[in-house]
């Protein structure tokens, strides 16, 4: 096989925009994938929202870096991923949740979000039909939004195969050589890959390609269900977040989509851990009185399918990402807890400059590091 600069493992979220970006800075790259094409494993399985809110410093920056590439995609690329530009929406029905989101508003300001707190009546104007009982008000970001997950994909495929990065798709890695500390080939069952460079985006499975260079990473899978209804004619923009808890969930989330469907998910309580995909008979029954509740003009529409995604959540619920202590030129970017997809893009060029030029964006790897003590929780995972 070939020689290259870079190898990627995973066409995924992370993997695709930034094997692009390495080509633009003029490495050789490749791309390992053992599905057939690119975003086969949990990138479409993303609902497709896209956001910067969050309660965390690395993430709010790189959610920032992720939306200015994804509003370039068709000006300047050509590039139509479905992108709406529609804000994210976090109702309040209680106080607790009311005062929760308005405490993030300080630091998440400080770290260059725009976001701010809005009445009811805002809420309403911005979501017609939503409940009013109850409605405090909640937070909005405007510049926040939603795509399609496959779409997106594509596009940075097509964009990196056009820099001259080779997909090799259909091989499976099976481990590493490491010369005097310091990566030299990527093992899979179609031959070695000769490299100078390899990167882990291997998504839920990124703990068992880093511990084949030695290194265990808290990359536990865990498994969430979504939905798509038919679509009707466009009523609100914003995607709804609600993070009230109940019995059998934690949040819910859902939007109106370019094609007028609404997408919706949910985070299951207690987590279903562990890589199974297939589609279950408890997330219907766990989701619809939720929206419906929220939102009752919903009760018409019908669902056309259900599925199923992996989250590779961390413990503080904070990606994964940077070089490894031990072996000279392998770098992780895993355990993206759900968020490749919004994360992606704005990782790709950090990353990207990281490898090819050595530098480092101080404040996002420090924060994300792959030592780091996992100590905390980041409250908008």
């Amino acid at each position: 096989m070939k020689t290259y600069d870079a190898v990627v493992i995973g066409a995924g979220s992370v993997g695709v925009p930034l094997a692009y970006r390495l080509a633009v800075r003029g490495l050789q790259v490749a791309v390992v994938e053992k599905l057939a094409s690119v975003g086969q494993g949990q990138n479409k399985a993303a609902i497709g929202g896209i956001r910067a809110t969050h309660s965390d410093r690395a993430k709010i920056k790189v959610g920032n870096a992720s939306l200015h590439v994804i509003r370039r995609l068709l000006p300047d690329y050509g590039q139509d991923v479905d992108y709406i530009e529609g804000g994210y929406l976090f109702p309040a029905y209680s106080e607790e949740i009311a005062q929760g989101l308005k405490k993030l508003l300080p630091m998440q300001k400080s770290f260059g979000l725009d976001i701010d707190w809005i009445e009811a009546g805002e809420v309403r104007k911005r979501c017609p039909g939503i409940l009013e009982d109850g409605l405090l008000g909640g937070t909005f970001s405007p510049e926040d939004g939603h795509l399609s997950s496959l779409k997106l994909a594509g596009a940075f495929h097509r964009l990196a195969a056009a820099e001259g990065v080779d997909f090799l798709f259909n091989t499976t890695v099976l481990g590493f050589e490491v010369e005097k500390g310091k990566v030299s080939a990527v093992l899979t069952d179609q031959g070695q890959i000769t490299c100078s460079y390899v990167v882990n985006a291997a998504g839920g499975y990124g703990r068992d390609i880093s511990l084949m260079v030695g290194t265990d990473l808290p990359v536990y899978p865990d498994s969430h269900e979504a939905g798509v209804t038919e679509p009707v004619q466009r009523f609100f923009l914003p995607m709804l977040v609600d993070i009230a808890p109940d019995e059998q969930s934690d949040n819910y989330y859902f939007y109106q989509n370019a094609e007028g469907q609404i997408v919706f998910c949910i985070t299951p309580r207690p987590k279903r851990m562990g890589t199974d995909r297939r589609s279950t008979s408890e997330f219907l029954p766990m989701v619809i009185p939720r929206m419906l509740n929220l939102y009752p003009r919903l009760r018409n529409l019908k669902v056309r399918r259900v599925w199923r995604g992996l989250y590779p959540m961390t413990p503080d619920g904070k990606p994964i990402v940077g070089f490894d202590q031990d072996v000279q030129g392998f770098f992780h970017a895993i355990g993206m807890c759900g968020q490749g997809l919004m994360l992606g893009p704005g990782l790709a060029d950090m990353i990207a400059l990281a490898i090819a030029e050595g530098q480092e964006d101080e404040e996002v790897f420090a924060d994300l590091s792959p030592y780091r003590d996992f100590s905390g929780d980041e409250l908008l995972k």
